[in-house]
């Protein structure tokens, strides 16, 4: 099913056209001339144009530029009786889509309608898709091994093949997005697209229009009809992050999407069916925010149909070692450096870190200690400061006098620690004069360069 308008003078070969096209349920609109159709086009969204050449106020070529410069994804049949091979030729030049010679069967009209329809489905999906890559992250599958995410991977695999909404919920950076992905390529939607937005990127003006469209005129800047990301993700799914940041109004709206399954575009009275499985996330408490009348509790009920809850690192710290040697080989690729390993002694500081900001700041952490460290393997020392120094305050320094030692106690990575702490100490006590630090450690200013580029001060 498509919009489809139909731009011809003839009213007989309107009604001809108009019956064909229906069987199929096709939505039609009709215009007789250049200033009907460039009416229409300029008021609403259409996926396939029938162009009559000749009409009786112009070219309808007219209309064809108007098309191209309003929605370049609308795709435009000509319709003519002066079928020539130049003609063709010619009519794909300017843009169009294909073309028909009067007369022609039925069955050809609305085989090429349905090519026309399915082409302007795929050229907007992919224009939406290079517009939202950016944002998606985890493009692989969830990483670890522990009794958490085992428990995570087999809730997916029993939600995902239903079209129930499911409301996911975690911490900022816990990979709830990576989890939306997962459960869309365990659906019977896989091959349709996965749309995601940020609710908390949008003014609530802003959102309604990113969600469910806008007609021209609706708000300032509005200069033309625009569908919406509802309309987009037909028949696949639409990821909505950070969902507890909608305002009361988009609240409704999607309430709406999902008792109906209509939306209704900004400005209109028109209202649509969409077929879409709506995924939700958030790090917000919605129960506590639906007490407090922040959230619909009615849309809560609806969007929380499954609820799955993403663990935070520090909770499954068993899995560091392999979200770790994963996040190094995608950062030394992403920065085309030399392969990094992480040395015994690094890998346990990352176990001993709280990580607040969970895999997110794991990979920020790795991506700064491959671009500052010198060699391919990545050393306590080369980790930035606040792991340190979350280690340091939960165990206090090591204590020698007449106290035993741990098991396990990595001496170079420890004086290699001191050192650094030393030397940054004593540049700091000497307003970064290196001469007077080097003096103060008994060092040369030769030995003081190598060991502050050692260290990356």
């Amino acid at each position: 099913m498509a919009r489809v308008l139909i731009v011809e003078d003839e009213s007989n070969m309107r009604k001809v056209l108009s019956a064909n096209l229906r069987q199929d349920r096709h939505v039609l609109v009709e215009a007789a001339t250049v200033k009907e159709g460039l009416q229409a086009v300029h008021g609403n969204d259409f996926e396939v144009v029938l162009l009559d050449q000749k009409l009786p106020d112009g070219e309808g070529s007219e209309v064809l530029k108007a098309i191209q410069q309003l929605e370049p994804s609308t795709a435009v049949v000509l319709l003519t009786a002066y079928g020539t091979v130049q003609l063709a030729v010619e009519a794909m030049r300017s843009g169009a889509f294909d073309f028909l010679t009067k007369p022609f069967s039925s069955d050809n009209l609305r085989a090429v309608v349905d090519r026309a329809a399915e082409w302007s489905l795929l050229q907007r999906e992919n224009h939406l898709l290079r517009n939202t890559v950016d944002r998606l992250e985890g493009q692989s599958e969830i990483r670890g091994r522990s009794v958490s995410v085992a428990k995570l991977r087999e809730l997916i695999s029993r939600v995902g093949p239903t079209d129930a909404t499911v409301l996911i919920t975690g911490e900022t950076g816990t990979g709830k997005e990576l989890v939306a992905r997962a459960i869309h390529r365990n659906s019977t939607r896989a091959n349709r697209p996965l749309i995601s937005v940020n609710c908390a990127a949008f003014s609530e003006t802003l959102l309604e229009s990113e969600l469910f469209g806008h007609e021209r005129g609706a708000f300032t800047g509005a200069d033309r009809t625009r569908h919406g990301l509802f309309e987009a993700a037909h028949q696949g799914t639409l990821f909505l992050d950070e969902a507890g940041e909608m305002s009361a109004a988009a609240q409704a709206k999607l309430l709406r999407v999902l008792a109906e399954g209509k939306i209704t575009r900004v400005g209109s009275t028109v209202a649509r069916d969409v077929d879409v499985r709506v995924l939700t996330a958030t790090h917000r408490d919605l129960r506590k925010e639906v007490q407090e009348g922040n959230f619909r509790q009615d849309l809560y009920y609806r969007l929380a149909i499954v609820p799955i809850a993403v663990p935070p690192l520090r909770e499954r710290i068993t899995d560091i070692p392999e979200i770790a040697e994963y996040l190094l080989r995608e950062i030394t690729s992403d920065l085309k450096t030399t392969k990094r390993t992480l040395h015994p002694d690094a890998l346990q500081q990352l176990m001993s870190y709280s990580f607040p900001g969970n895999v997110r700041e794991l990979r920020n952490l790795l991506e700064r200690a491959c671009i500052l460290t010198n060699g391919p393997e990545i050393l306590w020392f080369d980790l930035p400061e606040v792991l340190q120094d979350e280690t340091d305050a939960d165990s206090g320094p090591p204590v020698f006098n007449g106290a035993s030692l741990p098991e396990e106690f990595h001496l170079r990575s420890t004086l290699a620690s001191w050192e650094r702490r030393i030397i940054e100490q004593t540049l700091t006590k000497t307003n970064g004069s290196k001469t007077e630090a080097a003096r103060r450690l008994g060092l040369s200013k030769s030995d003081l360069s190598y060991k502050l580029s050692k260290y990356g001060l």
